[in-house]
């Protein structure tokens, strides 16, 4: 009779128990590694690919879950004395815009700066005229002399004197913008041309802006140089 404590090994053996599943058996002949330097790049191994959308990652890493989101990029910096990024530097207060209050005072400063430039420089053809088929020996003079009181007046204005605002649109606006003159510049130009005279008109054409140019940025720089020297120390 069999011993129930101490059972024979008689009969059939017990099945053994199933192996884990360990995955599918790996391929004999692998395929090639399409990208073998990236892993040396990436330093995760043959075949990962760098993270190249987040710069300076170290490779391809997914973020955990709950991570923070990587941080913006820092804006732009504003250029000095913009309010904020992306908008433009104010003027100086020499050649800014009016306030809404001053604009109807600064269109009557520069109507009555205007007369009397443009007063000065009919008085300037009367006593110098120029005749029919002559050089406008006036009108050049006017214009380079307007453009060198342009150039000290600014200057004077941003370097040296704290001036009130409707100093600036009185006078150069309005004098100065209205003692120089296009217009007769170019109505000469056309009498030139119309007598004949297209050699003389030509040359006129040209050395009017050189000379307007010259004059200005000649006298700015004077003045400010002028202005250096008075304030450097003794």
């Amino acid at each position: 009779m069999p011993d129930p404590h101490h059972p024979t090994t008689d009969g059939p053996d017990p099945e053994p128990s199933p192996a884990p599943d360990s995955g599918p058996a790996p391929d004999p002949h692998p395929a090639p590694d399409p990208h073998p330097d990236w892993g040396s790049v990436s330093g995760l191994g043959p075949g990962v690919a760098p993270d190249t959308d987040r710069p300076g990652a170290a490779g391809a890493r997914a973020a955990a879950p709950g991570a923070p989101p990587p941080a913006e990029p820092p804006p732009p910096v504003a250029p000095h004395g913009a309010r904020a990024a992306g908008e433009p530097a104010p003027l100086p207060p020499f050649l800014g815009r009016p306030r809404a209050g001053t604009r109807w005072r600064v269109l009557a400063v520069v109507a009555a700066g205007g007369a009397l430039g443009a007063s000065a420089r009919y008085g300037a053809g009367l006593l110098w005229p120029t005749e029919p088929d002559a050089f406008p020996w006036t009108t050049l003079g006017v214009n380079v002399v307007g453009c060198a009181l342009i150039g000290v007046f600014l200057v004077v204005l941003q370097e040296a004197w704290q001036a009130p605002p409707l100093v600036r649109p009185f006078v150069a606006t309005g004098v100065l913008g209205g003692f120089t003159t296009f217009s007769t510049y170019a109505v000469d130009v056309e009498r030139l041309v119309h007598d004949g005279e297209v050699t003389t008109a030509l040359g006129y054409l040209a050395l009017t802006p050189l000379a307007a140019l010259t004059a200005v940025w000649g006298a700015a720089a004077g003045t400010d140089r002028l202005l250096a020297g008075r304030r450097a120390p003794a």
